[in-house]
């Protein structure tokens, strides 16, 4: 799939963006349990065919997300959401194993449940990023037809656009191109 987008900044605004042209009734990405896969590939968070149960709750998780990092005071109901997938997020400690010529190596067994395991560690970034300072502000593009969801991180705190190449540029040219036409 060509439409996603990876200029969110954080993994779980990446996740919001799975739902492209919000500013009408929006566009669902993750259709199926193929494109969640793809996804979580594309993402390097997992490699592995989700369950349609699991899809659901990716698509629930995303919306949390997406409410609680525009809100000025997430909702409850939100926050527990968020929290139960990171406290889901399996992430096993390394252990000592001992090579066959005696030497003590570390190795991390895989999650029982990568997916699983996937949505743990975007919530627990969508907690990381929830409970940093301000310093970190949530914006959505300025553009009239994208909405995508992006962490302003320009030293002025004043970045309009998802990105320059895509809507940034077309919406300069338009500009210049309203500004010309009005001068003749």
């Amino acid at each position: 799939m060509g439409d996603w987008v990876w200029d969110g900044g954080r993994p779980c605004l990446d996740l919001v963006n799975t739902v492209r042209d919000r500013y009408l009734a929006g566009r669902e990405l993750l259709r199926e349990p193929a494109d969640l896969a793809e996804w979580l590939r594309r993402a390097e968070l997992a490699d592995a065919v989700p369950a349609e149960d699991q899809l659901r709750a990716a698509r629930e998780l995303r919306e949390a997300v997406d409410r609680a990092v525009r809100a000025e005071r997430p909702d409850p109901a939100d926050v527990e959401l968020i929290n139960s997938f990171a406290r889901d997020r399996h992430r096993a400690a390394t252990e000592i194993r001992l090579a066959g010529n005696g030497s003590a190596v570390a190795w991390t067994p895989p999650p029982a449940d990568p997916v699983r395991a996937a949505l743990g560690a975007l919530a627990a970034d969508a907690v990381d990023l929830i409970t940093a300072e301000r310093a970190q502000r949530v914006r959505i593009c300025a553009s009239d037809r994208c909405g995508i969801r992006f962490v302003d991180a320009s030293p002025a705190r004043n970045r309009q656009w998802c990105s320059m190449a895509r809507c940034g540029n077309r919406e300069k040219a338009r500009q210049h191109y309203a500004r010309r036409k009005a001068g003749s």
